[in-house]
């Protein structure tokens, strides 16, 4: 029975911040979702540019806080769970009309997680 060595995929290279994502690529992953019809990941990422929320913030929205009735939010708070500080964020024209386009395609009601888990028995993402 041969054993398998399990190497980091971090081994040997230098990590760190990131380069900030250019307008140019930005737009591009925009127009690749929405051509792929990917209409929950569209309003995440908008959402993400939008807020520049935690990930773990991120997806714990309940489709309350960004939405009332039938409309997006213009403006928006949520406080973060790592600083515990509240963060304001207005949510763009474009973010809104993505956000709208998932609550309707999902069927969300205003008490729903906005982006629930595809697991079973978790109520959003991890």
């Amino acid at each position: 029975m041969a054993i398998q060595i399990h190497t980091p995929w971090n081994k040997d290279r230098i990590i760190g911040q990131k380069k900030p994502l250019q307008i140019s690529h930005i737009w591009g992953i925009r127009i690749r979702l929405e051509l792929e019809g990917r209409t929950r990941d569209l309003a995440l990422f908008n959402l993400g540019l939008d807020s520049k929320l935690r990930g773990c913030d991120l997806v714990k929205l309940k489709v309350s806080d960004v939405v009332c009735g039938r409309s997006v939010l213009r403006r928006t708070h949520v406080v973060q769970q790592k600083t515990g500080s509240p963060v304001q964020f207005e949510i763009t024209p474009n973010t809104g009309e993505s956000i709208l386009a998932w609550v309707k395609k999902a069927g969300l009601k205003a008490s729903d997680y906005l982006f629930k888990s595809r697991l079973h028995g978790v109520a959003h993402i991890n």
